[in-house]
């Protein structure tokens, strides 16, 4: 029988209690910390009157792009770098939150009769689509930042039209330098430019409503 050397053995054996000792010895494994964006969009007054108060709109999943569907918080060190907290990551996908944010804006507008998630068997009279373009922590700048990115369109299903689009890209600030308070900062970020987008959207149509009831009146007037 063919015997190990008593310098192999106890080479062995020394590396094996190492390897022991280092693991019991590198603390406790670290699990990830989840945060949700708060995001509660600013009630608006509904206006009374309105010509758009019969119609319905159907709102599709906002998309957000690959780097922000990891899970994990994103910093940017250069414009151009990306970089991912290893243990800090969304209970939530930013794009869920920012779907039900922009239907519960919309819902407090009073601008369509029924705002609810598009799920393709309804046929609503408009739809609306939309991207989370960012949502980054900022390192790269005086103080750290946030910003945000949202983008959306509202077509006319009849006709296919677009009838009104527009992107907001908000900043703020971070108060503390913990990941809890980019959070904080990035909650209102997404909410200020959900107020901004939805408040753009409710003004343009207002407006194209009142453009096309005066031009009704003076043409009939003309007759």
């Amino acid at each position: 029988m063919t015997r190990m050397p008593m310098t192999t053995k106890r080479l062995m054996t020394a590396h094996f209690a190492l390897t022991m000792l280092l693991i019991s010895g590198c603390g406790k494994i670290r699990y990830p910390d989840y945060y949700m964006l708060a995001v509660a969009p600013t009630v608006q007054k509904p206006a009374l009157n309105d010509a758009h108060q019969s119609a319905t709109v159907a709102v599709r999943p906002f998309y957000t792009p690959e780097y922000l569907r990891q899970g994990r918080i994103v910093y940017r060190q250069t414009p151009e770098e990306v970089g991912f907290y290893n243990y800090h990551r969304w209970a939530s996908d930013p794009g869920v939150v920012v779907t039900t944010g922009v239907i519960d804006a919309l819902r407090s507008t009073n601008l369509f009769s029924v705002v609810a998630p598009y799920a393709g068997q309804e046929h609503p009279d408009y739809l609306l689509s939309g991207r989370l373009e960012r949502l980054d922590e900022l390192d790269y700048s005086k103080n750290v930042q946030v910003e945000v990115k949202i983008s959306a369109q509202l077509v006319n299903v009849r006709t296919g039209a677009s009838v009104w689009s527009g992107a907001v890209t908000q900043t703020a600030n971070v108060s503390d330098r913990d990941v809890n308070s980019v959070v904080v900062a990035m909650s209102h970020a997404v909410q200020a430019g959900i107020d901004e987008l939805v408040a753009n959207m409710e003004k343009q149509l207002r407006d194209k409503a009142l453009a096309a009831a005066n031009s009704g009146t003076a043409a009939a007037a003309n007759k």
